[in-house]
């Protein structure tokens, strides 16, 4: 097994900067959408597609990254990745027909995201630090809300001085960057001996993954559609607007707080209380009240730490030789629940013109993701009088 030449604490950061620009070129091409339109001549239609089909390649894809994962090893795959989805912004910063939009979006973005988000950073962590990988993981996750928060800040800033296809060109070109200071500090992670012994699939994990899927489908539903719901009930572009920051500030910062409660409580007990506060924020969001920034500080603090959390119980006792390939499909379920909740959310929206019906089954999904993380009975004793009474053994 490689042995890390840095310390846990700059593995956290090394990927907390690689989530930060994956998320951030992610999240942010919401934010390039009308601009887009308007400048590229592209339909909004071929852009919900684009951004579909996007969605799916990401979750297609898993497997293959996580065999790759097992066989380069973290660092190669990461940084890949990273190449692609920057490469991405590059390529649709000098495209002329709406097909090379599509595919460079749905191609290089799709299995740029999937090879440098948090299967990679998970993997990256979880061999160097097995069991212990929970704080410095976490710590690397407030990346997916840096790069939430900033990413579109700075789009939206950078297109009236420097124009759409320059905008693309300069995020394209900091995340290559990045890319490249993270090949220079990053060490080899291939693990080439299989631990004897350790686990080497998901089996009797079920629970949480149906859990993760449940979460998954509300997450990208809720945080990309919350500012067009706020608009459709009267708040103007700017207020609404700001309700994606409020999740991503509120989200990093009850991630920050994980990292040092990690040390005192079991991931489990922290998702039921994080559980708890996504109900109550979905229950506000269905409600007749004008509670929206309330609703997106509370469902961004509770719903982005799950991610680290669920990744801590799954990759416990996994043989790190095969770490890539046994947690991929967890990411597949990831990625193919939030490409269907956004699907059946536009649908419902579609008859209702409204997103509370799918924030309803929202709620109920997250109900649903507690009730399966509730602790399991335990096996009542023979004698409920004696405690820590032992049971003899029978004669021979």
């Amino acid at each position: 097994m490689s042995h890390y030449k840095i310390p846990a604490g700059g593995l956290a950061w090394a990927g907390l900067a690689a989530m930060t620009v994956s998320f951030g070129l992610n999240f942010s091409m919401g934010v390039f959408f009308a601009p887009t339109a308007a400048d590229y001549g592209v339909s909004a239609t071929v852009l919900a597609v684009a951004a579909a089909l996007g969605t799916a390649v990401t979750g297609v894809v898993q497997p293959f990254v996580g065999r790759l994962l097992d066989a380069v090893g973290a660092k190669m795959v990461l940084i890949g990745g990273l190449a692609l989805i920057s490469g991405s912004y590059l390529v649709l910063s000098s495209v002329r027909h709406t097909w090379e939009f599509v595919a460079a979006y749905m191609l290089l973005g799709g299995a740029g995201f999937a090879a440098s988000s948090t299967l990679a950073v998970t993997t990256l962590i979880g061999r160097a630090l097995g069991e212990r990988m929970g704080p410095a993981l976490t710590r690397a996750a407030v990346g997916i809300n840096l790069g939430q928060l900033l990413g579109p800040w700075a789009a939206t800033a950078m297109f009236e001085p420097f124009g759409v296809r320059a905008t693309y060109a300069l995020f394209g070109a900091a995340g290559l960057a990045v890319a490249a200071l993270l090949w220079a500090i990053l060490p080899a992670d291939r693990v080439r001996d299989p631990v004897a012994g350790h686990r080497e699939s998901l089996a009797g994990r079920g629970r949480v993954l149906v859990s993760f899927g449940l979460h998954s489908a509300t997450l990208y539903v809720v945080i990309l559609m919350l500012p067009k719901h706020a608009i459709e009930e009267g708040w103007s572009v700017v207020s609404a607007g700001r309700l994606v920051a409020l999740a991503a500030i509120a989200a990093g910062l009850t991630s920050t707080a994980m990292v040092s409660l990690q040390r005192r409580y079991r991931p489990e007990v922290l998702l039921r209380g994080l559980y708890l506060v996504r109900i109550a924020a979905l229950a506000l969001a269905i409600a007749p009240l004008d509670a929206l920034g309330v609703v997106a500080v509370l469902f961004g603090a509770a719903s982005f730490p799950i991610v680290p959390l669920t990744m801590a119980i799954l990759s416990r006792g996994l043989d790190p030789a095969r770490m890539g390939r046994t947690l991929s499909p967890a990411w597949v379920i990831h990625q193919l629940s939030a490409a269907a909740g956004l699907a059946v959310a536009g649908l419902i929206h579609f008859h209702t013109d409204s997103y509370r019906g799918y924030f309803a089954l929202g709620l109920a999904f997250s109900v649903a993701a507690a009730l399966l993380l509730a602790p399991e009975p335990r096996t009542p004793q023979r004698n409920p009088g004696v405690v820590n009474a032992r049971i003899p053994e029978p004669h021979r």
